[in-house]
C-alpha cells in the first residue's frame, strides 16, 4: 500500500539523519562487495539489500557495468578498482589510463557516486613484479581524472596489506620493509598528500590472533573488555588488536616524513564465520562480535587509536557475501555477513539504533501520530 506523500517525506526526514549520522559526526562504515562466486544475487537485488540494511558505502574489486548501473541514483558512495592485471598498462601508457577512466568512471558519474579508485590491491603481496609500477599507475589515473575535471570528487589510492611492514610489534616499532619504504611507500605518501587522498590499509586481527593464540587473547582481538597491552616503547596502552595494527602503520608512515594530513582508511577488515581445523577462532560468534563491536565503535566516534586520538576511523567490512569460488583455506569462503540467499550469517547492524528504514518508518509514523494528536488538541 502506498504511503501518503506527507508520511513518505517524514520517513525520509527521520531516516536520512539516522543513516548518515556516521558521515558527519564519526567515522563511516562501508562494505566490500566481492563476486568470486557462482551463486550470488543479481546486482539489482544486491543494491536493494544494501539499501535495506542502511549500507551507504561500498567498495568494489572491478568496474562491472551491471553493478555500476544498479548503484546509479541510490546515493550509495562507491569505490571502484583498477585490477592488478591492468597496472602495467596504466603505468606505462597515460592514454590507457585516460581511456580507462572515461569508460569506467566518467561514463557513470555522477549518477553513480564514485568517490574513489583503488589502483591495484595488495600489490606488494600478490603482484610483487608490479611494485615499481604502482605509483606511476596511480599518477596516470589521477592525471586522467584531472583532465576530465573529476580529480576533486574522486580520489586515487591503493590498498596495502600489513605484510608491507617489516615490523609491527610493539606498534611503536612499526616500520615499512626496506625494499618498499623509500622506493614505493614514500612516493605513494607524497602522492596521497599532494592529491588530498588517503592511505588504504587492509588489516585483519584474525590472522594475528589465529597464529598466536598463546600470546594474544581473543577478547583483545574482538574489542571486548581486557587487561590491555602496554607498548613499552611509547608508553601507550592498547585494548584492541586492530588499534595496535593501525598504530604500527602510523608509526611506519611517520618514519618517512610528516604525513599527518594523510588519513588512513581501513579498506578491508573482517572475521571469518567458519574455517579449517587449524584456523583457530574462525566462528560465527566471533565474527559477529568483531564486526558488531567494530561498527559500534566507528559509528559512535570511539574508534580513534592511542597514537591518533583525534582521527576518526573509516572502515570497509569484508565482506558482503560468502564467496564460494575463492581459493585457499575454508575461511576465505566464509567472510560474508550474508549468505548468497541474502540471509544473514550472523547479526550485525550497519547503522546505530537498528538497521534500517523499517525502524525509521516506525519512528516516523510515531512522530506523525504525535503531531496529529497535537494538532487536534
Amino acid at each position: 500500500m502506498a504511503l501518503p506523500g506527507g508520511l513518505r517525506a517524514l520517513i525520509l526526514a527521520v531516516a536520512l539523519p539516522l543513516l548518515f549520522l556516521s558521515a558527519s559526526e564519526a567515522g563511516t562504515v562501508g562494505i566490500n562487495y566481492g563476486r568470486v562466486a557462482n551463486d550470488l544475487p543479481n546486482p539489482a537485488a544486491v543494491v536493494q539489500l544494501m539499501k535495506q540494511q542502511g549500507i551507504a558505502q561500498v567498495k568494489l574489486y572491478d568496474t562491472e557495468p551491471t553493478v555500476l548501473r544498479a548503484l546509479a541514483n541510490t546515493g550509495i558512495k562507491v569505490v571502484v578498482a583498477l585490477p592488478n592485471e591492468q597496472l602495467l598498462a596504466a603505468a606505462s601508457r597515460p592514454s590507457y589510463a585516460l581511456a580507462w577512466v572515461r569508460r569506467n568512471v566518467a561514463a557513470y558519474y555522477p549518477a553513480t557516486q564514485i568517490q574513489g579508485i583503488a589502483v591495484g590491491n595488495e600489490v606488494f603481496a600478490s603482484a610483487k613484479n608490479l611494485t615499481a609500477q604502482l605509483v606511476p599507475a596511480m599518477t596516470n589515473v589521477h592525471a586522467a581524472l584531472a583532465r576530465l575535471s573529476l580529480d576533486k570528487p574522486v580520489k586515487v589510492s591503493s590498498p596495502i596489506a600489513l605484510t608491507a611492514l617489516a615490523g609491527s610489534y610493539p606498534p611503536s616499532a612499526g616500520v615499512f620493509r626496506e625494499d618498499l619504504a623509500q622506493a614505493v611507500m614514500k612516493p605513494m605518501l607524497d602522492f596521497l598528500a599532494q592529491t588530498g587522498s588517503y592511505l588504504m590499509v587492509n588489516a585483519y586481527p584474525f590472522f594475528a590472533y589465529s597464529g598466536n593464540t598463546d600470546v594474544i587473547s581473543l577478547d583483545y582481538a574482538l574489542f571486548r573488555p581486557n587487561a590491555g597491552v602496554l607498548d613499552s616503547g611509547s608508553g601507550l596502552k592498547y585494548y584492541s588488536l586492530l588499534d595496535a595494527q593501525l598504530d604500527a602503520v602510523f608509526t611506519a608512515v611517520s618514519k618517512l616524513g610528516n604525513y599527518n594530513a594523510v588519513r588512513v582508511v581501513v579498506s578491508e577488515t573482517g572475521w571469518p564465520s567458519k574455517g579449517d581445523a587449524k584456523e583457530t577462532g574462525a566462528a560465527a560468534a566471533n565474527a559477529a562480535a568483531y564486526n558488531g563491536n567494530l561498527v559500534r565503535r566507528v559509528l559512535s566516534g570511539n574508534a580513534r587509536t592511542p597514537r591518533r586520538p583525534d582521527a576518526d576511523m573509516d572502515v570497509y567490512l569484508f565482506a558482503l557475501f560468502n564467496e564460494n569460488q575463492k581459493p585457499g583455506p575454508t575461511s576465505e569462503r566464509n567472510y560474508g555477513v550474508f549468505y548468497p540467499n541474502q540471509q544473514k550469517v550472523y547479526d550485525v547492524e550497519f547503522v546505530l539504533g537498528g538497521n534500517s528504514l523499517a525502524a525509521a518508518a516506525a519512528a516516523a509514523r510515531t512522530t506523525a501520530g504525535s503531531a496529529g494528536r497535537t494538532t487536534a488538541g
